[in-house]
């Protein structure tokens, strides 16, 4: 009997082998996306250095980026963090949505989930994710950001007049702001000045999830 059983054994494990469907893996479209993502940056980034004349080595002094790293990014050699991102925005004093040049065809806006731009810290605990669909208004950005727990995003002071509305969906987070903290929960909100250094900390066990509202004050260039 014994033979039997392991040929009705290996007949069912054959057929449940041929009932699994292949996947597609999750990082494989994440490195597609990356590569899109990389090659966009560069494009833009090495035309609007250069219409401001500037060389690598004033842009690296302007925005705190270093000249190698900079040069890497406009050769589509790496893949930028979300805060190296957001030094570059801040050092030629454009918004953060220029850089990633999403298309812009219609009168209606639409930004499908797939397509949204997703930049992550260096340390993987903090996801950004610009939810405005390309020229839905002019000096306006939204974005969603997700905190792992321990997560915390340091930015840099932005363009002068720049402001932020942040609503918090999910968890608790912490917004420092020119050295004030302030502690919020879900559907607690806040206002302030985003000239000046600002951080936001996760210091829970929970995944802390917020909407953030980005006003960049033209007027102000």
């Amino acid at each position: 009997m014994a033979p039997r059983k392991r040929k009705e054994t290996a007949a069912a494990a054959a057929a449940a082998r041929s009932n699994i469907r292949p996947t597609v893996s999750d990082a494989a479209g994440d490195e597609v996306g990356a590569a899109e993502m990389n090659r966009r940056v560069s494009d833009v980034l090495k035309r609007i250095r250069k219409s401001r004349e500037l060389s690598l080595d004033q842009l690296a002094t302007r925005s705190g980026v270093s000249r190698a790293a900079l040069s890497q990014i406009e050769g589509a050699r790496t893949n930028p963090t979300l805060s190296v991102l957001w030094k570059i925005a801040v050092g030629l004093e454009i918004p953060f949505q220029e850089l990633l040049e999403l298309p812009d065809t219609t009168d209606a806006k639409v930004l499908r989930a797939g397509d949204a731009v997703m930049l992550r810290s260096a340390d993987g605990r903090v996801e950004s994710r610009l939810i405005s669909p390309s020229g839905s208004a002019p000096g306006l950005e939204l974005y969603e950001l997700k905190l792992a727990p321990k997560g915390l995003l340091r930015s840099e002071p932005h363009g002068k007049g720049t402001t932020e509305t942040v609503y918090v969906l999910k968890g608790a987070i912490r917004i420092n702001v020119a050295g004030s903290d302030h502690d919020l929960v879900a559907g607690d909100s806040i206002f302030f000045k985003a000239d000046c250094p600002h951080e936001y900390e996760n210091r829970s066990s929970h995944e802390a999830r917020i909407l953030d509202t980005i006003y960049y004050d033209r007027k102000q260039g």
